[in-house]
């Protein structure tokens, strides 16, 4: 099967370039304040060599945006998000794919804070109606527990569109979700809901490497892109990411490493997380050339 070049993590590339400090509202506030920086930061992931790129709404869910008094803006971000990632698709490639995005609906790796299916599916549905219409595939991203993972992948395959399903696992290479739920349990619980791919995102690209094995058992496509965190244990809902630290000993070419034992491991989707930019995602794409 083809390989499937991702982007990268919008979010700390846009902190990156951002001209503000971070902020708890995160990428959304970005997206507000600096849209351009948005468009910017697509058009370069496209122009290293990425396929498809994901919309810049991880953290404009209704929850988070509610947190923050600015619950009044979820459909005005959503809408944000979509049109910038198309105007940076129509000025680079056209035939680049769109991700809709479904994340964590409060906060990263913190899946006690959304432990009911039923309350998620009713959430992430009104998301999906936002996205549907708009995007080229559905991507639940940095699912940390059942409950989420299976309320988003419910969620986005009532869409009719391909979805691809995120899972989050814990860096200690325990083959767990972030909830410390076995991911063959997971994987059970998914394997019938309709998703084409299984992917493992926002984990530490040595704990991906472990898990992969795991997941090529389910028999569907699958993939990986890493995030390149030191550790993610200082975030806290409502906090911002200042606490958090890049690892130095992953380049473009340290991070092309790993890609390449997931692709030896036969994933056919790569990409990358926070803290993985353009340049790694050029490297990717010059390794693995189509």
């Amino acid at each position: 099967m083809t390989l499937t070049i991702l982007d990268g993590g919008m979010g700390q590339e846009l902190l990156r370039r951002s001209a503000f400090p971070a902020h708890p509202m995160w990428s959304a506030k970005v997206l507000m304040d600096e849209p351009e920086i948005v468009q910017a930061v697509h058009e370069d992931f496209i122009r290293a060599g990425a396929q498809v790129i994901t919309l810049n709404n991880y953290s404009a869910t209704p929850e988070r945006l509610a947190r923050d008094g600015k619950s009044d803006w979820f459909e005005p971000l959503q809408a944000k998000a979509i049109a910038l990632a198309k105007a940076a698709r129509d000025s680079v490639d056209p035939f680049v794919k769109i991700g809709g995005c479904l994340p964590p609906l409060r906060a990263s790796y913190r899946p006690d804070l959304s432990p009911h299916f039923d309350d998620n599916l009713r959430r992430y549905r009104a998301i999906v109606a936002v996205q549907k219409d708009h995007v080229d595939l559905m991507q639940c991203e940095t699912m940390s527990s059942i409950a989420e993972a299976t309320a988003a992948c419910v969620a986005s395959v009532e869409s009719g569109l391909p979805v691809w399903l995120g899972l989050s696992v814990a860096d200690d290479a325990s083959n767990t979700l972030r909830s410390g739920e076995p991911l063959e349990q997971v994987l059970e619980a998914v394997k019938d809901l309709g998703a084409a791919a299984i992917l493992l995102n926002c984990s530490a690209p040595e704990a991906i490497s472990a898990a992969l094995p795991v997941v090529a058992q389910t028999g569907l496509r699958f993939g990986a892109y890493a995030n390149g965190f030191t550790s993610i244990t200082a975030l806290q809902p409502g906090g911002t990411v200042d606490g958090l630290s890049a690892r130095t000993d992953l380049g473009p070419q340290e991070y092309a490493d790993f890609a390449s034992v997931w692709v030896d491991q036969g994933a056919t989707i790569i990409g990358g997380c926070c803290e993985v930019g353009p340049a790694h995602i050029a490297e990717l794409s010059q390794r693995f050339a189509r």
